[in-house]
C-alpha cells in the first residue's frame, strides 16, 4: 500500500483536481486528496495526501502558506486578476516605493478580508463563482486572516501601471487576489493580481516538489515510494511526544493513554493536539490531551495494519 505526501508543482492551466486525477492515474491509487486548492492559473506547491495520509489533511492545510504574487496598479476586474473582464482603467498612476512599502507593512497581522465573488466559498448552498457566473454579486461576511510577513521583492514605477512584485507568507483562506486589491484601495488607486506562485504549503517548498512528468518517470522505474514523506512529518508543527508499548496497545484499542508516564520531546502546554510515537519510534497518531482526567484522547490513530 502507498502511503505518506507527495509534494508536486502545479502547472499553469490545470485545476487542483486535475492534478489530483492525473497523479491517480500514475499511480494506480485511489485515495489521494490535496491540502489547498489552487486557481487554474496559479503554479506552484500542491502537496498530495496519498492513502492513509489522506486522514491528515486538515491539520497539513491549516499550516501557514507563502506566495510570491506580482500585482498592477491602475486596472481593476471582476475576478481580481487578469482573467476576469476589466471593470475600471486609469489613464496612469503615481506612486512611490515609500508609500507602497508603508501600505504593505499595514497589512501584517490580522486582518479582515471579504472573499471575492470568483471563489468557492458558499453561501445558501450555492458557490460564489456560480453566482458570479450567473451576474450576481451579493454581499459576503469579512473573514479574519492573518498576514504574518509581507515583503516587497521588486517596483516598476516607471510605466503607466506601476507593478510590483511581492512575497508574502499568510493564514489558510487568504485571498492573494483580495489582498492585491485591498492595497490598491489603500493607495487610493485600483489593483489586479497579474501572477501568483504558492511557494510554500504544508511546509513544503518548491524544492521538494516534483513535476507530473517527473512523477510519471519514477512511478515506472519503481522508485516513486522513495519520494513520499511521512504523514508524521508533515505534522511537526504539533509537539512529540513517547508513549509505552504498552499505552500504544491500549491506544489502538480505543483506550485512552495516561498522561503521567510519557516522555515529551516538546513542550505542549496549551497546545491542542500532540504526535505521539511509541518507544520504537513508530507514529501511534494524533492525540489531544484532556488536563482534567490526565489522559490523552486518541484523535487519528494509526495503526500498523491498513484501516
Amino acid at each position: 500500500m502507498m502511503d505518506g505526501i507527495l509534494a508536486v508543482w502545479k502547472p499553469a492551466g490545470w485545476t487542483s483536481h486535475d492534478v489530483v486525477a492525473k497523479v491517480r492515474g500514475i499511480l494506480k491509487v485511489k485515495r489521494i486528496g490535496h491540502t489547498g486548492t489552487l486557481d487554474p492559473q496559479v503554479t506552484g506547491v500542491l502537496p498530495l495526501c496519498i492513502g492513509r495520509a489522506t486522514r491528515v489533511v486538515e491539520y497539513v492545510q491549516e499550516r501557514p502558506k507563502s506566495y510570491e504574487a506580482v500585482m498592477q496598479f491602475g486596472l481593476a476586474t471582476d475576478t481580481e486578476d487578469l482573467t476576469g473582464t476589466i471593470t475600471e482603467e486609469l489613464p496612469s498612476v503615481l506612486l512611490d516605493e515609500a508609500q507602497i512599502r508603508e501600505v504593505l507593512a499595514s497589512f501584517i497581522g490580522e486582518i479582515d478580508q471579504v472573499p471575492p465573488m470568483f471563489s468557492a466559498v458558499r453561501v445558501d448552498g450555492k458557490r460564489l463563482y456560480e453566482l458570479a457566473r450567473e451576474g450576481q454579486v451579493i454581499e459576503r461576511q469579512a473573514r479574519k486572516v492573518t498576514i504574518y510577513g509581507l515583503e516587497l521583492l521588486e517596483v516598476q514605477l516607471n510605466q503607466p501601471h506601476p507593478v510590483i512584485r511581492f512575497s508574502v507568507v499568510c493564514s489558510k483562506g487568504t485571498y492573494i487576489r483580495t489582498l492585491c486589491v485591498d492595497i490598491g484601495q489603500a493607495l487610493h488607486v485600483p489593483a489586479v493580481m497579474v501572477k501568483l506562485t504558492r511557494t510554500m504549503s504544508g511546509g513544503f517548498t518548491q524544492e521538494d516538489c516534483l513535476t507530473l512528468e517527473q512523477i510519471a518517470e519514477l512511478k515506472a522505474s519503481g522508485a516513486i515510494a522513495d519520494k513520499l514523506t511521512a504523514a508524521s512529518e508533515a505534522l511537526d508543527h504539533f509537539p512529540r511526544i513517547t508513549i509505552s508499548a504498552a499505552d500504544v496497545q491500549r491506544a489502538f484499542q480505543g483506550k485512552r493513554v495516561s498522561l503521567a508516564n510519557i516522555v515529551a520531546q516538546d513542550p505542549f502546554a496549551n497546545h491542542s493536539l500532540l504526535r505521539v510515537y511509541g518507544e520504537d519510534g513508530m507514529f501511534a497518531g494524533v492525540f489531544q490531551p484532556d488536563e482534567d482526567s490526565g489522559t490523552l484522547k486518541a484523535v487519528k490513530v494509526f495503526t500498523p495494519t491498513a484501516d
